[in-house]
């Protein structure tokens, strides 16, 4: 019998976390690896943005050190609210805007908001956590596998099936693994769905919710357009709980400053979750935040360089894996449109590695990636998609320019290794 509890025995820890320590082992030992695994900047690379920097040294000299309200402080979620009007022209009042630590805390208050033991939970792979999340609530696991041919986005049809009798469908748009975002199209279909389902219940049945995370929303690329449910159709305001935050729009991941937004009776209940845990974003960044977002040339600016940065790796990066397929080798990717990843499939399984060995699977495929290339890149099976996916995320948040080309070359020197 076990001596912990059944979700603690039978949780699944990040495959991501995991990975990446593995890496963080073999640069300890000296081996340079050109690390492409988290979804997270380099400072050095990537600093915050120096008025935000400025204003939380200033609130600690300040002594704001003490507890935030439970739902973040007054002037914070003014200025979200404000800042999600200008930008994403979302009208939401501070009441219903509700701080934590980061976006993670948000997400898994609202699981356990929404979903009770048993519920149907719809999300497709690859996606970021959601299979986890549905685990801790205990919820029955509707997982739709995606394709290529969608860029990794489900499509209505494939989610309206299941509709009846769901109470969460948890949506991310641009996507965390692949940096796709949905079509205008694509999501109008889906949100429409989702009215005539919620019309077709009785008043006394819970309605199905929408968890729309768009972390990255202010990062698209080129053509790229992000699109949000309540945008598109404002009666889903009463539905849609919107998860978002600094760490990626202003590569402020260890600042740790989230936001949610939606009905109030769920975000009401997400903040009593939150209370009892404890996953305030602390008082000082919560006040320099709000300092940092009041200042729109401050913001403006720091978007606008930041997404070029990251944009340019990208391209660097898929124009060399593009000139890698054209010359015959076994790779091809997406071009980039949002967030701060590129998707890449590498196919040379049943090749051999020098050594000889038979590459079966994908786990073998990754670890000849990491020997032979010393690129180290995370499988889309750790994002829930089937574990034999030959699809792969690469980020570049901890990217400088100069090595792109070199690992471009140690890359395609590995690829020449291999024995058909």
């Amino acid at each position: 019998m076990s001596k912990v509890s059944k979700l603690a025995d039978t949780l699944i820890p990040s495959e991501i976390i995991k990975l990446g320590n593995e890496i963080s082992d073999r640069i300890k030992q000296g081996n340079k690896i050109y690390n492409f695994t988290i979804g997270d900047f380099d400072p050095a690379i990537f600093p915050i943005p120096a008025l935000l920097e400025h204003e939380i040294i200033e609130a600690y000299r300040q002594k704001k050190t003490n507890y935030p309200p439970a739902n973040g402080i007054a002037s914070l979620r003014t200025a979200v609210s404000q800042f999600i009007c200008r930008k994403l022209h979302l009208n939401y009042d501070a009441g219903s805007i509700l701080i934590s630590g980061g976006g993670r805390p948000l997400i898994y208050a609202a699981y356990r908001t929404i979903c009770d033991a048993g519920e149907k939970v719809i999300y497709p792979v690859p996606s970021w956590n959601n299979n986890h999340y549905t685990h801790f609530v205990g919820g029955e696991h509707i997982c739709i596998e995606t394709s290529v041919e969608n860029n990794f986005l489900p499509a209505a049809e494939e989610l309206i099936p299941h509709f009846k009798e769901a109470t969460l469908l948890a949506l991310c748009s641009p996507l965390n693994p692949t940096g796709t975002v949905f079509s205008k199209e694509q999501l109008s279909k889906i949100c429409q769905a989702v009215i005539d389902e919620n019309k077709s219940r009785s008043a006394t049945q819970k309605p199905l919710y929408i968890l729309y995370d768009q972390i990255y929303s202010t990062l698209t690329y080129g053509d790229a357009v992000h699109y949000d449910p309540v945008s598109l159709f404002p009666e889903l305001s009463e539905y849609t709980i919107y998860i978002d935050g600094i760490s990626k729009a202003f590569c402020a991941t260890g600042v740790r400053v989230g936001w949610a937004f939606g009905p109030a009776v769920v975000i009401d209940k997400m903040k009593g979750i939150l209370s009892h845990i404890g996953a305030w974003s602390p008082m000082a960044e919560q006040v320099a935040t709000a300092q940092f977002l009041q200042n729109e040339d401050a913001v403006d600016d720091y978007l606008e360089t930041t997404k070029n940065k990251i944009e340019q790796r990208l391209r660097l990066i898929y124009e060399g894996i593009q000139n890698l397929q054209s010359a015959g080798y076994p790779v091809e990717a997406i071009s980039p449109t949002a967030a701060m990843y590129l998707t890449i499939r590498f196919s040379f399984k049943n090749n051999k590695d020098p050594d000889g060995n038979l590459i079966q699977d994908t786990a073998a495929m990754t670890a000849f990636l990491l020997e032979y290339a010393s690129l180290a890149l995370v499988p889309f099976s750790a994002f829930g998609a089937h574990k034999e996916s030959e699809w792969y995320r690469l980020s570049v948040g901890t990217c400088a320019l100069d090595e792109i080309p070199v690992m471009l070359s140690k890359l395609k020197s590995a690829l020449d290794r291999l024995v058909s």
